[in-house]
């Protein structure tokens, strides 16, 4: 004899997420700004790598991989400001 299983709700389904207006605003602002973190830092490499190329230009070149190194600290730090930022919004906000 078999039980007649109970209605399951999406609270129930562990991959469900809720999140709040504000939480998904937040984190579209940090994800939008590490893009942009990240293409820059594709471009200071890019043209460092063709600057290179060139023995005239190898001081700039090396400048742009500083400037690149420079700007992959400031991915993580991105990271821990976006959820630093996220711990300060009261769960009683984002939790519904």
């Amino acid at each position: 004899m078999t039980t007649p299983a109970s209605p399951r709700t999406p609270l129930d389904d562990p991959l469900t997420l809720r999140l709040g207006h504000e939480e998904l605003v937040i984190r579209r602002r940090y994800e939008t700004l590490s893009i942009a973190n990240d293409f820059c830092i594709a471009i200071w490499f890019l043209v460092g790598s063709i600057l290179f190329l060139y023995p005239s230009q190898e001081t700039l070149a090396v400048w742009m991989f500083i400037l690149g190194s420079f700007q992959f600290l400031i991915r993580p730090t991105i990271r821990l400001v976006s959820h630093l930022h996220l711990r300060r919004i009261p769960p009683s906000e984002w939790q519904q």
